[in-house]
C-alpha cells in the first residue's frame, strides 16, 4: 500500500477507472461507485498538530474528509461542519478522527445562516477546549449551460456558502485564536481558469483568494497566519453530483498527469499550512493541481 512516504510514480498512483456515475446532491460517498482515498489507509501522522483544536468546515467527505483524518493523526482534535443531510457521512469522519485517538465534534447546519456560523465557533470553543485552526472548507456548486441559465437563487445560495460563511466564520474565529494560529481557506483552479458553466462558483473561489492576502496582511500583526488550498480535479462527491455525465467523464483526464486527484493527495497542503513549518508563510497559495499551472 502507497503511503505519503512511498515513492511512486504520481501518473499511476491511483487509478484511473472512475465511472460516470450521477448522484442527487449533495452527493454521499456511501452512495459512489469509486469511493475516493481519504487516507484511511494510506496517511500516516507524525505529531505535526499535537494539541491543536481546528474547526474544518465540509468535512463530511471529500477534501474536508481527508484533512479532517490528516489533522487528528498528526494529533489536532477536530470540530466537523455539514449539512444536516450529510450526517452519514459526517458520522464517518467523526469516527476516523477518534480512531486516530483524538476528540471530535459533529455540528450540523447551513453555513448560509450567519447565526449558525457564529454557533459553530462557539461550541468548538467549549467543547474542544479552545480553536488554533479554521479550515473553510465547504463550498456549493452546480454546473450550468451559460450565464442566461444561473438563476438569482443559485447566485445567492454559491455567494452565501462560498463567501459571506467564510466572511462570518473567521468573524466569530478571530477573537478566540492566538498568535501560532492559522486560517486555511479552500480556493480552486477554477479562479484561475474558469469554466463557462461555473461562472459563479469560479467568481467565488477568485475572491476567496483576494481576501485571504487582504486577512493575512490584517492579522500578521497578532501573529495568525492566512493562507490558502487551490485544488484542481480532485474525485469527491461533488463531481458526480453537481455535473452532468459528459463532464464527469471529461474530469478524469482534464490534469497533466493524466488523472483526477484523491483528496488524501491534498490534504498535506492543509497540514503544512497548520504546522509550525510554515511558520513563515502568511497571505500564499498552494496549488495542487495535478500539472495545470497557475499564474
Amino acid at each position: 500500500m502507497t503511503t505519503q512516504h512511498t515513492p511512486a510514480d504520481p501518473r499511476a498512483q491511483y487509478p484511473n477507472d472512475q465511472p460516470v456515475e450521477q448522484l442527487d446532491h449533495p452527493g454521499l460517498t456511501a452512495d459512489m461507485q469509486s469511493r475516493p482515498d481519504h487516507g484511511e489507509k494510506t496517511y500516516r501522522g507524525s505529531g505535526r498538530l499535537a494539541g491543536k483544536r481546528a474547526v474544518i468546515t465540509g468535512a463530511d467527505s471529500g477534501i474536508g474528509r481527508a484533512v479532517a483524518l490528516a489533522f487528528a493523526r498528526e494529533g489536532a482534535d477536530v470540530a466537523v461542519v455539514h449539512l444536516p443531510e450529510e450526517q452519514q457521512d459526517a458520522d464517518e469522519t467523526l469516527q476516523l478522527v477518534k480512531d486516530a485517538g483524538r476528540s471530535g465534534i459533529s455540528i450540523a447546519g447551513d453555513l448560509r445562516d450567519e447565526q449558525f456560523c457564529r454557533e459553530v465557533i462557539e461550541r468548538t470553543v467549549a467543547e474542544l477546549g479552545g480553536l488554533d485552526v479554521l479550515v473553510n472548507n465547504a463550498a456549493y456548486q452546480m454546473q450550468q449551460g451559460g450565464i442566461a441559465d444561473f438563476t438569482t437563487a443559485q447566485l445567492e445560495r454559491v455567494f452565501a456558502t462560498n463567501v459571506f460563511a467564510l466572511f462570518w466564520l473567521c468573524q466569530a474565529a478571530i477573537p478566540h485564536l492566538s498568535p501560532g494560529s492559522s486560517i486555511i481557506n479552500t480556493s480552486s483552479v477554477q479562479a484561475y481558469q474558469p469554466k463557462p458553466g461555473l461562472m459563479d462558483y469560479a467568481a467565488t473561489k477568485a475572491a476567496i483568494i483576494n481576501i485571504t492576502k487582504s486577512l493575512a496582511k490584517e492579522l500578521a500583526e497578532k501573529g495568525i497566519r492566512v493562507n490558502v488550498v487551490a485544488p484542481g480535479p480532485v474525485w469527491t462527491p461533488l463531481i458526480p453530483s453537481t455535473m452532468p455525465p459528459e463532464e464527469v467523464d471529461s474530469f478524469r483526464t482534464q490534469a497533466p498527469l493524466g488523472r483526477p486527484g484523491q483528496p488524501a493527495e491534498v490534504a498535506g497542503a492543509y497540514v503544512f499550512l497548520a504546522s509550525q513549518e510554515s511558520s513563515f508563510i502568511t497571505g500564499e497559495r498552494i496549488g495542487v493541481t495535478g500539472g495545470t499551472p497557475l499564474p
